[in-house]
């Protein structure tokens, strides 16, 4: 499932990451990738744990716990700490799958079932820098306003194009959901949007006690905790 997910950040609290990371040190994005990655890499990234990083963190998550679209379809169980990446004139991240593990702060493992890209760069800032992601219908570009943020299976090839102007800032992380199945996840995203649908339409409806019921039946039953 690729999903578009708009305003995750107002305008107030892009402007507030911006400052922060415009004003922060950079090193080579390589040094964080593995061994796939590493040939294929080639942008600037705040260091993992970093000050910046983890304030502008701070703010990508809480507003993550208030996005009711975030959680509906990612159903998270574990998110790794934002990280935060730059690409100007030149850069590219060429043709990759992401990691199938990673390890949180403290050592616990989680699995990456779903990649997230939340942009703080406009579009009009830069030209190239399109998220390319290859799903079961072929290939999705994606360059989407500031503030707003894309999900993807953490399986999926994708690729980030080369910027010939400007710069491309964006937040990058994984997450791990109750539900491994990406299909599985689509079904439940698609009858929770269905039932919010019916129950703003019909509250009253008795259709809208048995489909909710039906959702968290299957949801007990695939879910991972």
């Amino acid at each position: 499932m690729l999903l578009a997910i708009p305003n995750v950040l107002t305008a107030a609290q892009v402007a507030e990451g911006r400052k922060i990371l415009d004003a922060a040190d950079w090193v080579d994005g390589r040094v964080t990738a593995g061994h796939q990655g590493a040939h294929v890499k080639d942008n600037a990234q705040l260091p993992e744990g970093s000050p910046a990083s983890r304030q502008v963190g701070e703010i990508v998550l809480k507003a993550l716990q208030a996005n009711p679209l975030f959680i509906s379809a990612a159903l998270p169980l574990h998110i790794l700490p934002p990280n935060f990446n730059r690409y100007a004139a030149g850069q590219t991240f060429g043709t990759h799958i992401d990691g199938s593990v990673r390890v949180l702060p403290g050592g616990q493992r989680i699995r990456t079932d779903i990649s997230c890209t939340l942009f703080f760069a406009a579009p009009e800032e830069y030209d190239g820098g399109e998220l390319i992601v290859e799903d079961t219908y072929g290939s999705k570009s994606v360059k989407l306003p500031a503030g707003h943020m894309i999900l993807y299976p953490s399986s999926s090839l994708h690729q980030v194009r080369p910027v010939t102007r400007g710069t491309r800032l964006c937040s990058f992380f994984w997450l791990q959901s109750m539900i491994r199945d990406n299909g599985q996840r689509a079904m439940l995203f698609d009858m929770d949007v269905a039932i919010q649908r019916l129950n703003s339409e019909n509250p009253k409806h008795p259709s809208v006690i048995a489909l909710t019921g039906v959702y968290h039946n299957l949801l007990r039953q695939w879910a991972e905790m």
